[in-house]
C-alpha cells in the first residue's frame, strides 16, 4: 500500500463513501481506493461503521473522514475542473446540481455534500490568461453567468 505524500481531507457527516462514489461515476482518473471502518466507537462513528474513505479525484489524492456534524464545507475550498467545451462542462455542471446540488455564480456550484466545484472551461481561463481588453470582455460576460456558457465567451472575446 502506497501513502500519498500530501491528502486532502474532506469532512462528511457519515456519507463520505457515498460521496466518492459519486466522484467516481462523474470524474475520469477518480477511484476509491480503500475504505476502513472504525476498530472501535468514536465520537463520530460507531465499531464497524466507515469511518474514512481513501479515493482520488481526477489524480488527487482524498480521504472522505465521516466525522460528524460538527464542521460544514465552505466556498473557501473548492475543485476547479478545467473542461475542454461546452458538452463537458454541461456534463460535469448537470452531475453536480442534478444530484442534490446548487447552483451558484461565474461557473461555482456544489454538490449536496456542500463541496464546492467551479467547472471552468479551457476558454474562459485561456481568455483570461491574454490579459487587456480580451480577459475584461471575457471575465465580464463570466459575471452575468451561473453555468459558463462556451460560446458566449468566445463571442466576447471576439468582440472589438
Amino acid at each position: 500500500m502506497t501513502i500519498a505524500k500530501n491528502t486532502v481531507c474532506l469532512w462528511f457527516n457519515g456519507d463520505a463513501e457515498e460521496a466518492a462514489n459519486f466522484y467516481t461515476a462523474t470524474f475520469p482518473d477518480t477511484q476509491v481506493t480503500a475504505v476502513h471502518r472504525a476498530p472501535s466507537d468514536n465520537p463520530s462513528t460507531s465499531q464497524g461503521q466507515v469511518l474514512v474513505v481513501d479515493f482520488t479525484v481526477m489524480g488527487i489524492a482524498c480521504m472522505g473522514l465521516n466525522g460528524g456534524p460538527a464542521f460544514k464545507h465552505s466556498e473557501a475550498f473548492s475543485f476547479q475542473v478545467a473542461s475542454d467545451d461546452q458538452a463537458e462542462t454541461d456534463r460535469y455542471w448537470d452531475a453536480i446540481v442534478g444530484n442534490g446540488g446548487q447552483v451558484s455564480d461565474c461557473g461555482w456550484c456544489k454538490d449536496k455534500w456542500g463541496l464546492s466545484w467551479q467547472i471552468t472551461p479551457r476558454a474562459l481561463t485561456e481568455a483570461m490568461a491574454k490579459g487587456g481588453d480580451i480577459a475584461k470582455r471575457a471575465f465580464e460576460a463570466m459575471m452575468t453567468m451561473q453555468k459558463i456558457d462556451v460560446a458566449a465567451i468566445d463571442a466576447a472575446v471576439a468582440a472589438a
